[in-house]
Formats: structure tokens, C-alpha cells, sequence
């Protein structure tokens, strides 16, 4: 026998919108990594600074952008850093703050991921849907990620 309110539709559809993640996410990731050999979460920060003006981003609104602690996304720029696809500019403003900037290696790295992803994305998003319900998805998800982002504003 069910707890009362554990079979409400809410809890339903988030219960369903975590499994769509991680399914989603994993098939993604995984040919992500096999295609283009390039984990995820660096894919991620490249992408991320390609559709930035500039193709650079202050390090902590990278890491809000991809939900990672500032001491995580340092560490993730390390290794970033370390591979030639993004460098570290200071801020002239802010000391202590720090912009990621992609390299032309990250572009090239980025260039030759997008085609796979793509793919993968046509795959494992678009095809179960259709392009209309990838729009109505899309249109709902940034109001989720809006209206979750006000609620933590200060």
C-alpha cells in the first residue's frame, strides 16, 4: 500500500524528469566520449564559452551555468587549461576574479565534437519526440529553469 500523497502527479513528473535525465545524459555522455573523446563536462565548458560573447565567461558564471561549486569549476578549468582548450584572463576589474577563454584548440576540439553530438542528440532527444514537442520541451524547460532561479535569487 502506497503513502498517502507518494502517488501525487507531482511527484510523478519529477520522479520522471530525473530517470528522462539520466537516461538522457548517460547515452549522451557516453557518445560523447566514445566519438569525440572528450569527457562531458570539458565538452560542456567548451560549448558553454563558444555561445558567450567574446567565447569567454568569468569563471564563477561558468560554474553557475553548469552547476558546479567554484572550487570544482576551478579544478575542471585546470584540466581544461591544461589540455590548451581554454586559458585563464585576469579581470580587470575584480583581482581576484578570473575569465575562461576558449583557445582556437578548443574551438578545433569543439568543432570536431559538434557533428557527433549532434547526432547523438537527434538520436536520443529529438527522435522520441518529434520537432514540435522538442519546442513545447524546450519552452517548458526554461520556465522550470527560470522560475527555479528566481526562487534562489537573494
Amino acid at each position: 500500500m502506497a503513502v498517502l500523497g507518494s502517488d501525487d502527479p507531482r511527484i510523478t513528473a519529477f520522479g520522471l524528469l530525473l530517470e528522462a535525465h539520466s537516461a538522457v545524459l548517460g547515452a549522451v555522455a557516453t557518445d560523447l566520449a566514445r566519438t569525440s573523446h572528450l569527457p562531458a563536462p570539458e565538452f560542456e565548458v567548451l560549448l558553454r564559452l563558444s555561445r558567450s560573447p567574446g567565447q569567454r565567461l568569468r569563471l564563477t558564471e561558468l560554474a553557475n551555468q553548469v552547476r558546479l561549486s567554484t572550487s570544482g569549476m576551478s579544478r575542471l578549468v585546470d584540466r581544461v587549461e591544461a589540455a590548451g582548450l581554454v586559458r585563464r584572463e585576469a579581470c580587470p576589474s575584480d583581482r581576484r576574479g578570473a575569465f575562461a577563454v576558449l583557445t582556437e584548440a578548443g574551438e578545433a576540439a569543439l568543432s570536431n565534437a559538434l557533428p557527433s553530438h549532434l547526432e547523438s542528440l537527434e538520436r536520443n532527444v529529438v527522435a522520441p519526440l518529434g520537432p514540435e514537442d522538442l519546442a513545447t520541451l524546450q519552452g517548458l524547460l526554461r520556465r522550470l529553469r527560470d522560475k527555479a532561479g528566481a526562487d534562489e535569487a537573494p
